[in-house]
């Protein structure tokens, strides 16, 4: 399974803000990660309109975690930004199949997929950046204001 470009966003955008415990912009993290500014702003669009990330708009704008890092749970991230309803045709909504009830694709993907997302939700952000300092320093310099 291949996560889509946005989750991976998401979940570095987190991890930074996770790490740096403090404000960033989008603009500092799309640098720090050497990602496309204009994706990363629709990825913070998103973190707000589901509550992971708080934004401030303006000089000395940014972001930072609308709740504690040990508070966000990795797979609920996950949810939210991918489409799993689609995993696979025989999944519900999409188009019908003419073997649907008689083969065990659907039902063998289903666990594997529960299984995942099982294991992520064992996962908080803070477990993600268990080292803030060497994060931060690895990032090339975020780490410079941190308290």
């Amino acid at each position: 399974m291949q996560l889509n470009l946005q989750t991976d966003f998401a979940l570095r955008v987190l991890m930074a803000l996770a790490a740096a415990e403090r404000q960033l912009s989008v603009d500092d993290i799309a640098r720090r990660y050497g990602i496309s500014r204009n994706h990363l702003a629709k990825v913070a669009q998103k973190l707000q309109a589901e509550g992971f990330v708080e934004t401030f708009r303006g000089r000395g704008g940014g972001m930072r975690l609308a709740r504690p890092a040990q508070q966000i749970v990795v797979g609920d991230v996950v949810r939210r930004f991918e489409s799993l309803d689609s995993f696979v045709g025989c999944f519900p909504g999409a188009s019908g199949c003419a073997v649907n009830g008689l083969c065990g694709l659907k039902p063998a993907l289903s666990g594997a997929l529960a299984a995942f997302l099982e294991h992520l939700d064992s996962y908080r952000l803070s477990d993600l950046v268990p080292d803030r300092p060497a994060f931060l320093e690895r990032l090339g310099g975020v780490a410079a204001n941190v308290a």
